[in-house]
């Protein structure tokens, strides 16, 4: 297995890290592909790989010969660049159309999604000699970006072939996104049906008005494992590759979390029966505790609305927070955890042990495991294992 590093990863400060293990990232993705079958993956890598760190992780997936990512804007796509990715690269969001001429350098695919947008990035394309490399973005039924089917096929239809005539674009892919292919009940179920029978529709008047295009992609983690046979061109997968279900179930049989965050015991304390402990005083003693302070907050991506809810992993045992968690600083009950003492290593969250799991904490804190994996924060390093062994380290606030 080819992994990124080759040389024992500088020391870190222990105070909060990420854990990202590498081999259940191959792992993950290659149980994307025994579902997918002949269908490439495209790895989507936006918002920092999830909060994994986009660099390693993309690295590790080229190395399983991934050649398609997917970012959110041209920033992370350059960074992708610097860090020595070679493969496809698509912007799935918006791209001042002033940058057409770093796109092109580049080799940086642009999603496009209204005649107006094409028409400006084409006059940038045009004006500084270059052709830009595009993926015409159709809004079946989403509501976000793209050209808007749903409401107005013919005008759609229309538009698009507009955008296909222009000068200084290359009009490479089409696609469209799923609103609610991550739901399980009838009414989801037949909404994702409708979308993909006129995106089917879209791409056949297409194709009867002669334009044909390299890769047409419909598929993301959800509609990739739910509908394999709807994989079209390529598979756009994201938080299947992380490890967790797109529908937010705490496990996901095949696929392992590979984001495990953790912290260290700055202080333990005992705490009378009758004190209480954090802002607010929303926790207050009924007996004799034993507290522990850890170093992590929601700062560094811990919610605040984990209060008195969340539980981590110390030597073994769950601990759960007590009070309100604060920017830096959270309090654990140890009363029933024997030894407890500063410097101690704690599990914030992750798959496999007494902690909960992102997909259970986000759940406690009311959001969904992608928003808290995103929000892990850059001033903790990631540190990346393979075979249970630190091979690289990224350290974001390293100056």
């Amino acid at each position: 297995m080819k992994q990124p590093g080759t040389t024992v990863p500088p020391p870190f400060e222990r105070h909060c890290w990420a854990e990202v293990d590498l081999d259940a990232l191959a792992a993950n993705l290659a149980a994307i592909r025994r579902r997918a079958g002949d269908t490439p993956v495209c790895a989507v890598v936006k918002a920092a790989a999830y909060g994994h760190g986009d660099g390693a992780v993309a690295r590790c997936l080229a190395g399983q010969g991934v050649r398609h990512f997917a970012v959110s804007c041209l920033a992370e796509a350059l960074r992708l660049r610097r860090q020595g990715i070679a493969g496809s690269i698509l912007v799935l969001g918006y791209t001042a159309p002033g940058e057409a001429a770093a796109l092109a350098q580049n080799g940086i695919a642009q999603a496009v999604m209204s005649l107006e947008y094409a028409r400006r990035l084409s006059a940038a394309a045009t004006a500084a000699g270059r052709v830009v490399d595009c993926h015409l973005k159709a809004d079946t039924g989403m509501g976000r970006l793209g050209f808007t089917a749903r409401a107005g096929f013919e005008a759609a239809l229309e538009e698009m072939e507009a955008a296909l005539a222009l000068p200084g674009l290359r009009f490479c892919g089409l696609f469209q996104h799923f609103a609610a292919a991550d739901e399980p009940d009838g009414d989801s179920v037949a909404y994702t049906e409708a979308q993909h029978a006129l995106f089917l529709r879209l791409q056949n008047a297409l194709a009867g008005r002669g334009h044909q295009f390299e890769c047409v992609h419909c598929c993301n983690s959800a509609a990739g494992f739910s509908r394999p046979e709807w994989g079209m061109g390529m598979v756009r997968a994201g938080i299947l590759l992380y490890g967790y279900d797109p529908a937010g179930a705490e496990e996901c049989p095949g696929f392992t979390p590979v984001l495990r965050l953790k912290t260290v015991v700055a202080q333990v304390k005992e705490l009378p029966a009758g004190e209480s402990v954090s802002y607010g005083r929303t926790y207050t003693a009924p007996a004799p505790r034993r507290v522990a302070t850890v170093a992590v907050g929601y700062a560094d991506g811990y919610p605040r609305a984990l209060s008195n809810q969340g539980v981590m992993e110390l030597r073994g045992r769950p601990a759960r927070v007590i009070g309100r968690v604060c920017m830096d600083q959270t309090i654990l009950d140890v009363t029933g955890i024997p030894g407890v003492q500063a410097g101690d290593e704690v599990t914030v969250f992750g798959p496999g042990g007494t902690a909960d799991n992102a997909a259970g904490a986000a759940r406690k804190a009311g959001t969904i495991p992608y928003e808290l994996l995103c929000g892990v924060s850059m001033r903790a390093p990631r540190i990346y294992l393979h075979e249970g062994r630190p091979v690289e380290i990224w350290t974001p606030l390293a100056p």
